[in-house]
Formats: structure tokens, sequence, C-alpha cells
């Protein structure tokens, strides 16, 4: 007699805490902070450089304004970030994230101030 060559699995009840992965990690406060700081500064500068667009290339004292407020931030959240990283036991998501907004906030300042001493 010949076999048929269809298989059947069947799945053994296994426990729910078997589908699950338990874990003591956490994210960092100091993660999310930098995280935060760094959609703000980010948004910030944009925001900045579109409203002195709509000027007409000429920027106002408050677009300044918010862009070394963003500064300042980006610095901060950027120090978080790093700080949050050598953290144990934590997500990484956050620290991560604030790290690379904040790092793309500060290069876009130093952008633009250096197109704006040429």
């Amino acid at each position: 007699m010949k076999k048929s060559g269809i298989r059947f699995k069947i799945k053994k009840l296994e426990p729910v805490r078997d589908r699950y992965m338990f874990t003591d990690n956490r994210h960092p406060e100091k993660g999310i902070m930098s995280a935060i700081l760094g959609v703000i500064s980010v948004s910030a500068l944009i925001a900045a450089v579109v409203f002195t667009y709509r000027d007409g290339g000429q920027a106002q004292i408050k677009y300044a304004a918010a862009a070394l407020v963003a500064a300042i931030f980006s610095v901060v959240g950027f120090i978080l970030g790093i700080m949050s990283r050598f953290e144990r036991d934590i997500f990484k998501l956050f620290p991560n994230l604030g790290i690379v907004l904040n790092l793309l906030s500060i290069i876009f300042v130093v952008f633009i101030l250096v197109l704006g001493l040429t």
C-alpha cells in the first residue's frame, strides 16, 4: 500500500507564557526625553526654514531665536541620548532615535551657519 504524501502537523498545546517573551527591559526616561527634544528641534528648524523661505529669504529675529533654541535642545537631547544608551537592561529604540534626530538637527544648524557665512 502506498503512503500518502500529506502530513499533518499537530501543534501541541503550549502554555501561554511560552508564546510571550518576558523581560526586565524598560524604556529609559532619558531616552524618551532625548527623542522628544529631537522631534521638537527638527520640527522647529524645518518651520524656521519654511517661514524664512515664505518671507523671501529674509530671516526675522523670531526665526533665528527658534533656531537657537532648537540648537540648544538638540545638544541637550544628544547628551541625554548618549547617557541613556549606557544604561543597562533597556530597550534601545528611544535612545537611538533621540541620538539620530538630535545629530541631524545639529548638522542642520551647522549647515545653516556655514551657509550664512558665505
